[in-house]
């Protein structure tokens, strides 16, 4: 498994990505499991979480079926440290995806008390949640296609998540929010409020310390790589606004086509 991928491998692994509840029989090989724990120091070091891996993270789950690990998604008790959270734990996700892995975010669903005598956490520091993380058929089981049915009843299109957008969205912020769309949250409830306001992009969850924050940070992550692979780069500030560079969108002059035969003939 590599590490470091590109943007439309990144935007291949969102359309990849299920939330996974069945694995097989087997744990992930020594080569898997030392690449993903690479990416948990990588996570810890670059955004300053407390991610911590567990090779055999079954124990704490009564739902799910077959051998898995897990990442116990740890940080400080602050807004910010829940949206970093999301936004790298994200990263892992659609790395171990694209890979062939199967994964899944948890939280609520497992006996926490378990996690935490697995992890002997600093009282500073909180579990937010697990990702799971494990070998899996190609195909969803019936329980994870009856899950999926269940959760995904009734989605929640883009534009329902915007309270304010005084204007229609350019092609780059419509692609980017359809990758919103694909990104997961606690039971497929899409938390973000969205505003779209004098050309600026920006967003909040009414419950920033909770793992709606988790759910901001996993979206924050999937506009970006929606609008990067659209020409637009640009990155999520502290007050929840996209800022973009200074030269915007990479695009063509609508005469180019015809400057390029002209210069083709001299």
């Amino acid at each position: 498994m590599e590490i470091k991928m590109t943007n439309e491998q990144y935007i291949k692994a969102i359309e990849m990505r299920r939330s996974r509840r069945t694995y097989m029989p087997h744990a992930l090989d020594d080569t898997s499991m030392q690449a993903v724990k690479n990416m948990v120091d990588i996570v810890n070091k670059a955004a300053g979480v407390n991610f911590i891996f567990i090779e055999d993270g079954t124990a704490p789950f009564t739902l799910f079926t077959g051998k898995f690990s897990i990442i116990a998604v740890c940080g400080p008790d602050t807004e910010r440290a829940r949206i970093q959270c999301g936004y790298y734990g994200e990263m892992i996700v659609l790395e171990c995806v694209y890979h062939g892995l199967g994964t899944c975010w948890v939280s609520g669903t497992y006996n926490e008390n378990k996690v935490y005598e697995m992890i002997h956490l600093p009282k500073e520091l909180r579990l937010y949640g697990v990702i799971v993380v494990g070998n899996v058929k190609d195909k969803l089981s019936i329980k994870e296609k009856t899950m999926y049915n269940v959760t995904h009843k009734q989605n929640k299109p883009y534009q329902k998540m915007f309270e304010v957008c005084d204007e229609k969205l350019p092609p780059y912020y419509e692609y980017a929010m359809k990758m919103v769309e694909k990104a997961p949250s606690a039971v497929n409830r899409r938390p973000v409020h969205f505003k779209y306001e004098k050309g600026i992009i920006s967003g909040y969850v009414d419950e920033p310390y909770s793992d709606k924050s988790i759910d901001f940070g996993i979206a924050q992550l999937h506009f970006k790589l929606g609008a990067a692979a659209k020409g637009l780069k640009g990155e999520w500030d502290f007050t929840g606004r996209f800022c973009t560079e200074d030269n915007k969108v990479i695009k063509f002059p609508e005469n180019f086509e015809e400057k390029g035969k002209e210069s083709k003939n001299e």
